[in-house]
């Protein structure tokens, strides 16, 4: 096995975005975008949970990776949701109400036009069937969407290739681009929660983690923080390191239509959650995470206050706290605060 394999995200980013700012292969210049690229590359985590970077420069956002997760696995496309966590997304919309090649879940999670099942779906009855099976590939880059010269949504994801082995669910990602600093981080996530939850289903143990990228690039107008992510892990002395909770085994499609009722009403300012409440929504407290962070980010958005409510911020997992608390300063714990 010649892939690097990485215990989790963050060695394969810092591996990769040194890759391509050290050592390009090509300075590329597509629709205007200069980067930097290496054509080929790839990467295996072993533990897929590890799916966050812990990097202070990088300021990762988990808010929207759960919310990404979430409409991918809710087979959604419509901007008014995404949009909310991420604005610059309207951007790639042709009608300014839908996405089209970067909504993945609405290709995995839908049944095509006269189908029963969804793709998803299909896999999942391939695999009940024929444990050993190398079938379970879902296309979701099509073709057609080169046909359009002018598309602004082109999928970059080729397909997702789940393979059974000795009673854990392995997957295999092939990208046909990936820029390094901001979309593969956003994208490993979403994609390792669809391979969690599909595990899940077949009742199997989670398995490895395989990504392929034939474009894979760092854009030069993110060249600073790049070198301030690399500058600060190569001077700090150890990583920072979280543990990482296991997806339910009861997690189903009522759950993520569940969670999705609560991000709706918490994204529309329609109510406001305590910790305690959102202990008492009859969530697991894997998935209540996720609702605090959609708590976090209302109050952020819609609230006046120079802090986010303590009570929230301490029933958040530690590495979640410590993610919302480097990329918001009003997240940020108060001296002497549980931690």
């Amino acid at each position: 096995m010649t892939t690097p394999a990485y215990p989790g995200v963050e060695g394969a980013y810092l591996a990769l975005i040194e890759l391509a700012t050290q050592n390009a292969e090509h300075p590329i210049s597509a629709r205007g975008n200069d980067a930097r690229e290496v054509i080929g590359a790839g990467f295996r985590l072993a533990d897929p949970r590890q799916r966050l970077p812990y990097l202070a420069e990088r300021k990762a956002n988990p808010v929207f990776h759960h919310a990404e997760a979430l409409w991918y696995l809710a087979g959604r496309r419509d901007l008014e949701m995404i949009a909310y966590y991420a604005p610059s997304m309207r951007s790639s919309s042709p009608d300014g109400v839908h996405l089209r090649g970067s909504a993945y879940g609405h290709v995995l999670f839908n049944p095509a036009p006269g189908e029963r099942l969804s793709p998803f779906e299909r896999v999942l009855e391939l695999i009940r069937s024929e444990h050993d099976s190398k079938r379970g590939y879902i296309p979701v880059f099509s073709a057609t969407e080169l046909a359009v010269l002018d598309n602004p949504d082109v999928a970059c994801l080729a397909g997702l290739h789940f393979l059974a082995r000795d009673g854990r669910l392995h997957m295999v990602c092939t990208m046909r681009a990936n820029d390094l600093d901001c979309g593969l981080l956003s994208d490993v996530f979403s994609f390792t929660m669809i391979q969690e939850f599909a595990a899940v289903q077949l009742s199997l143990q989670l398995g490895t983690y395989t990504h392929f990228i034939g474009s894979a690039h760092v854009c030069d107008r993110n060249t600073e923080r790049v070198e301030r992510v690399l500058a600060e892990a190569a001077g700090r002395p150890s990583p920072v390191r979280f543990e990482s909770r296991a997806m339910p085994a009861d997690t189903s499609m009522a759950t993520i239509a569940q969670l999705i009722d609560h991000e709706r009403v918490l994204r529309t300012n329609t109510v406001r959650y305590s910790a305690a409440d959102v202990a008492r929504l009859g969530l697991d407290p894997y998935w209540q995470q996720t609702v605090l962070l959609f708590e976090v980010y209302r109050q952020l958005r819609h609230e006046e206050s120079r802090q986010v409510g303590a009570d929230v911020l301490e029933a958040l997992d530690p590495g979640l706290r410590w993610l919302v608390g480097h990329r918001w300063a009003a997240c940020a714990m108060p001296v002497g605060s549980a931690r």
